[in-house]
């Protein structure tokens, strides 16, 4: 009797294929004991997004959440899901950042990491393999699965072959859109079971409806794990129930050996957190049966819905759908997971919502077409590739090979605001959203600014936190008024006043025709000034409307004027601009979009501010065109 193990994936890919990650580490907390006594192979719990989304939007440490879950969690091995040289984001990092991201986390609780690319691009794999084994942790690797005339049975063996040779002790079948059929299921566990002789787990979706079963017959072809979630996060773009799961190999030559009272239990405690929270439950739609078409994964159904109604364009998801293998096959078929299902859905996004294919392509898109993904399954379509990076070389060699190393450069950049090692590598992987959090960490621990920022100064650290403090508290748009090479108006005024009023204002000078502020501040025997002035009657300048060309936002997002917070600004008010030229980043549906200029002119007006929320056609910039 061969047992078979189970992988409960409820605490990130549960939660993240329905409920768009939402989970907090309180839902989690009361129920980790029970969940820990069950008997699992092991237990998901990091990875992903769950990374991104604690900072972006739960306002959570995610080094804090992962070593609760390990306090909490003593006899169940913890796993997490790295992506490869991305590790938990969407783009390639140099390999001391892997090194050290993969460390931390060992360090604070994983026992197994499961690396994938999405490319099935093995160079890309190699860091990520060795910094796992230098953990001593266990190293699995996937072959990520998908259905295109490139994808052969062959193609998986070989790749599974090639991750054995690089120090895979494992070897799972990443499924991740809900494509495998049973009786292929069934062949390709077998293939693998003969050819690589390593243990091999199922991870795969519900979306189609054809995930129970092709646990089955995995389980009949000799796999040693099969993923699984609690039922309120099952089904639908989530994992098959471990419930109907236990249920279905009971009794048979490969029992799970669990308890179905105790997993109703926990599934009971879930269950209260979907209705308290509003949280959908799994079903299958006819847009998800269309996955054998449109082949989107769990993961990013729910995110895609989520994104086209913050476009105020969830009408058009039958078009993006269909949209979608037209891009796939246009960009060479990579599979559909993270990163590369972000690419081809936004390109998909964009254009639909643009009405002209490849007339807007963000940086990552780019990115993909010149190599820095790494090798893409078929040749890309020439005519798109020249719509997409034009005459452009392609890189050939792995791409991290071309990257800079990144721990000094971002242990100097947060020297002022943290020393620690997480937090840093928290900014290496997403620096504005990083920020952001520390800012909001920053106020939770302390709300009285004058500790913040200290009497008897306003440089160095202080002035650091206040900037940071400064860029993450809302804003009001009005009206801008120039002060060189930024812009300040009434509110921020305001928010400026009130800082230095809690250390110690003295006057306040406004002046009708030239606008001017003047701070004075007495700190000891010190005395800080500040003035702003502004050219003379600016509030009364009028433009020329006839030679004004207007810059909108193509999309709903986050303005960037820069590239990273210590970049200089892509474009400046007074400064000349070529057509083509990128004018700023819009950061929608987990991409960075480039803003270019439609026109050569000058720019006469930035109408928004750096890191501002901003709506589908907003004004962005005026142009005075030539």
């Amino acid at each position: 009797m061969k047992k078979i193990g189970i992988t409960d994936t409820s605490l990130r890919d549960g939660h993240q294929s329905l409920w768009a990650t939402r989970m907090t580490t309180d839902d989690m907390l009361p129920i980790l004991e029970k969940i820990d006594d069950v008997g699992y192979h092991s237990l998901e719990v990091w990875g992903g997004a769950t990374f991104d989304v604690c900072m972006r939007y739960l306002h959570e440490d995610p080094w804090e959440r992962l070593r609760t879950i390990r306090k909490n969690i003593k006899k169940t091995r913890l796993q997490m899901l790295l992506r490869g040289q991305s590790i938990v984001g969407y783009t390639h990092y140099p390999d001391d950042i892997v090194y050290r991201f993969v460390d931390q986390a060992a360090e604070n609780g994983i026992d197994i990491f499961r690396a994938f690319d999405a490319l099935n691009d093995i160079r890309n794999l190699e860091t990520s393999l060795k910094a796992i084994k230098k953990t001593g942790k266990h190293a699995q690797a996937c072959v990520v699965y998908t259905v295109s005339p490139v994808h052969t049975m062959e193609h998986f063996v070989n790749t599974a072959l090639r991750l054995k040779d690089m120090g895979a002790d494992s070897i799972c079948i990443k499924d991740m859109a809900g494509l495998l059929q049973p009786y292929v299921s069934y062949e390709l566990v077998k293939a693998l079971k003969e050819a690589v002789e390593l243990p091999i787990q199922l991870h795969t979706h519900y979306i189609g409806g054809l995930a129970v079963v092709s646990c089955v017959k995995a389980a009949e072809a000799g796999v040693d794990v099969i993923d699984t979630a609690s039922v309120p996060m099952a089904f639908g773009s989530s994992q098959p129930p471990v419930e109907t799961i236990v249920r279905a190999l009971q009794g048979a030559d490969y029992d799970t050996g669990l308890d179905l009272h105790a997993l109703f239990d926990i599934a009971d405690h879930f269950e209260q957190i979907r209705k308290q929270k509003g949280f959908e439950r799994g079903v299958t739609r006819i847009s998800d049966m269309k996955v054998f078409e449109h082949q989107v994964p769990g993961g990013m159904i729910s995110n895609l819905v989520s994104q086209l109604e913050e476009q105020k364009a969830s009408d058009r998801l039958p078009e993006v759908l269909n949209e979608i293998p037209r891009v796939r096959k246009d960009l060479g078929y990579p599979p559909l997971v993270t990163p590369t299902s972000q690419i081809i859905s936004v390109q998909a996004v964009l254009n639909v919502l643009s009405g002209e294919r490849y007339k807007l392509s963000p940086g990552e898109v780019k990115d993909y077409v010149r190599g820095l993904y790494g090798n893409p399954p078929a040749p890309i379509d020439a005519e798109v590739q020249n719509k997409i990076i034009g005459d452009e070389e392609v890189i050939t060699v792995r791409p991290a090979d071309l990257l800079e190393p990144g721990w000094e450069k971002a242990k100097k950049e947060m020297a002022e605001i943290s020393d620690k090692e997480e937090d840093i590598l928290s900014y290496a992987l997403f620096p504005q959203v990083a920020l952001k959090f520390f800012a909001y960490r920053q106020e939770q621990q302390d709300e009285n600014l004058p500790q913040i920022l200290p009497a008897d100064t306003l440089g160095g650290e202080a002035a650091k936190q206040k900037e940071i403090i400064r860029q993450s508290l809302p804003k009001v748009r009005k009206k801008p008024v120039s002060r060189g090479d930024e812009e300040m108006n009434i509110d921020e005024l305001r928010e400026l006043l009130l800082l230095f009023d809690q250390t110690g204002i003295a006057e306040m000078e406004i002046q009708k025709d030239s606008f001017k502020i003047s701070l004075r501040k007495t700190a000891g025997s010190k005395t800080i000034s500040s003035e702003t002035p502004v050219p003379e009657n600016k509030a009364e300048a009028a433009y020329d409307y006839a030679k004004m060309v207007e810059v909108l936002s193509p999309m709903v997002g986050t303005f960037y004027a820069a590239p990273s917070p210590d970049a200089p600004p892509y474009a400046r008010v007074g400064e000349r601009v070529k057509k083509g030229q990128t004018l700023c980043i819009v950061e929608a549906m987990k991409l960075m979009n480039e803003v270019k200029a439609e026109c050569d002119g000058t720019i006469v007006e930035i109408a928004v501010e750096n890191a501002e929320p901003i709506e589908y056609n907003q004004l962005l910039f005026l142009i005075e065109k030539d």
